[in-house]
This record gives structure tokens, sequence and C-alpha cells, in this order.
């Protein structure tokens, strides 16, 4: 990097560190002397560019440069932040930025920003924005934009709009992102901006045909072909034993799986799970053979059950959707095969305590099932032994 360790500041120390005794010296130093690494490093080590998240973000963006702070963050040269919700927010600002009309403006930032943020942020609760979530606050976003470009095309405002309006944007062919906008209408109307009323669209059951048949088949081979990879083996029967969606696979942690001499326990939810054999052999064997794919900044042990490409983060959504998708199996259509069974054989209390779902999805699920558990309930409180405190 130029400089000598001692001149060195203490973060970039610890990367050099984390280069030179890196496992593999030969991909390291292919990092090392990439095109786009190499000023950012020498820059850095020069003090030409501040070590801090705010130099590197003026540098633009690109797979490597992401590569690089991630690698930083690992070894504890920057503070860890959740990028995903720094590029949403940059998304936003610019988004604002772009609207002439100051009340407009004001409108989208309260919608935006004081009610899908602040949302988004308290339903987290500290963890990290998901790729999916950025998205969906980017669509419901530009569904905003788009109803008021229509209202304003249409010499209308929110507060000037009536139902017989609603009812005319439904029907305009030209009219785009309806259910986005249906968010934004729905808000206003809660907030007294409007008085319109557009109902959200009900949930009548999945939408795909219900494939039980591709579902055993596909969890028989997982379970018993030994060729597969065993992260991807277990990745795969959370989806269609376990109902897990591939950004909460990615997401899971070495501490939600309990292996000792009893048994090899799950915790999805509340309460932990019992993986029978052979699902239990193949998450001791995952739990014993995790590796990502990062040279530099890979800190062991990783927290991550399924590590990923950069340094101290997990697999991506993305990353592992298709390597699901190579052994057959479709993360939301399976998963909504695997809920749909599970809730036709438990009740949804259950359900939700054990898979980590709301109360009230697991009652949809369970009535669109057809699971019908009030029958369930009496004949339990009828057993020998039960008591009114297990009630």
């Amino acid at each position: 990097m130029g400089p000598s360790s001692r001149s060195l500041p203490p973060g970039l120390q610890a990367l050099r560190r984390d280069i030179a005794t890196a496992e593999h010296p030969i991909t390291a130093m292919r990092w090392l002397t990439k095109p786009s690494i190499a000023p950012v490093l020498s820059g850095l080590a020069a003090g030409r560019i501040p070590l801090t998240h705010q130099a590197l973000d003026e540098l633009g963006e690109s797979q490597a440069l992401a590569h690089l702070r991630q690698a930083l963050v690992a070894v504890g040269a920057l503070p860890g932040r959740d990028e995903e919700m720094v590029r949403l927010e940059a998304f936003l600002a610019d988004l604002l930025a772009s609207q002439r009309d100051t009340e407009r403006r004001r409108l989208l930032h309260c919608y935006l920003i004081w009610h899908l943020v602040r949302r988004l942020r308290s339903r987290n609760d500290g963890q990290p924005v998901t790729r999916q979530q950025s998205r969906m606050i980017r669509r419901l976003a530009r569904g905003a934009v788009a109803f008021l470009d229509w209202l304003d095309a249409h010499d209308l405002t929110l507060g000037s709009c009536r139902q017989a309006d609603l009812d005319r944007w439904l029907a305009d062919e030209q009219a785009v992102y309806r259910e986005e906008a249906g968010r934004l209408i729905r808000w206003a109307r809660a907030s007294k901006l409007t008085t319109g009323h557009l109902a959200a669209a009900r949930w009548n059951g999945p939408a795909q045909l219900i494939d039980h048949q591709h579902r055993w088949d596909a969890a028989r081979r997982l379970l018993h072909d030994g060729t597969l990879k065993p992260e991807d083996r277990l990745a795969g029967l959370l989806v269609l034993l376990y109902a897990q969606g591939a950004t909460a696979i990615s997401q899971m942690t070495v501490g939600q799986i309990q292996a000792g001499d009893d048994g090899v326990r799950l915790r999805l939810g509340r309460v932990p799970i019992h993986l029978p054999e052979p699902a239990a052999t193949l998450a001791r064997t995952v739990l014993a053979n995790r590796k990502g794919h990062a040279t530099i900044g890979a800190r062991q042990p990783s927290p991550w059950l399924f590590p990923g490409g950069q340094p101290g983060r997990p697999i991506s959504t993305a990353r592992l959707t298709r390597r699901l998708n190579e052994l057959g199996i479709r993360p939301g259509q399976d998963r909504s095969t695997a809920l749909f069974q599970l809730a036709a054989e438990i009740p949804a209390a259950i359900l939700a305590r054990t898979l980590a779902i709301s109360t009230d999805a697991a009652v949809t699920w369970q009535r669109h099932a057809g699971g019908d558990w009030i029958t369930y309930a009496a004949d339990v409180s009828r057993r020998p032994g039960i008591t009114r405190e297990d009630r």
C-alpha cells in the first residue's frame, strides 16, 4: 500500500495484516492490484482520501468499491452501516429534489420519509434493510409520483380529488402503478388529506398452482442426494419443509441452530423445532464447514449460517435464489406451497410461534388452506392431563 506499516492509520494497518495473512495470497494480490482498487488504497494510505464512508461515497458506486468498503468495515477500519438504507435514502432524496412544486415535495416527504421509511425502521427494529424492502419502497415512491402526475394532468389535487375521480383513474388505461399508488391514497385518506377511498386488494390465497408433489420430490432429493452442496440442500429444505423465504434464510445466524447430544434444534420463531434425521446431520455439516468467498476481511468465525461473497456479510438474497433455482426450487412459489400445507395441518398460533410469521398471516393461510382448528382446540382440551392453565 505504499507507506510503511507504522505510518498507516490503525484501520489500514489492520487491513494490511489481513491481506498479508490471507488464506489465498494470490487472490488477495490480484484484488489488491485491481485498477479500481489500487488507486483508492493508495489514496487512503497517503491521506489523500479520508478514511470515511462519505469519502468512499464520493467515489461513486461499483461492485469493487462496495467490496472494499465491506472489507474496511470487517477489519474495523470503518464503522458498520446499513448500506441498503443509505442507498434508499439517496434515491428518495434525489426523487424529492426533482419535484419542482413545493407543496408536492412537502406531501411526498411526509409520505415517503415520515410514513414509509419511519415505519420500515420501526418494523426492522435495528436490523438492516433488505433489498426487497428497498425495492418495495422505491416502487411505492414511483407509484405516488405517477398518481400525482395523473392528478396534475387532470387539474386535480389530493384535496380536490373525489371518489368519481378515483374511479376514473382506475378505469384509465394510461394509469400505472395502481397497487402502489393505492397505498398513497389510503394514507392520504387516513391523514384526512382526501375524501376518496380505495380499498386494499384482498388476498385470496396463492395465485399459482399448489404443487405438493413437486415439493415432496424436491425435498426427498435434498435429503438424500449427497452430490449436492450441503449448504444448498439445507437452504432448500428450509424453503420446502419450513416455509422460509430466501431473504429470511440468507439472514440466518449460527445461533439459530443448536446442536447438542440430545439432537439439533432449529429456531425460526419463538419456539425451536427439533430437526429429524437426515436433516439434523445436514445442519451439523453446514455448521462445521461454513465458508464465504471473501478473501480479505473474512473474519472467522462468521456469525452467518450462509456467509456471502462480501466480507462480514451473509449471502445475498439474489445469489441464494439463483442457487436454489439451479436445484429446481422456486423460493416464492415453493414457500407458498409449504405454508399452505402446514396451515392445513397445524393451528395458526403454533404456526406463528415456530415459523416466525405473524398470527394474522397464519390465520389467513389457515383459512385458505381449509384448516378448522376450533374442533382441534376442543379436542385437545378434552384430553387427559390437560389443565386449565395449559389451555
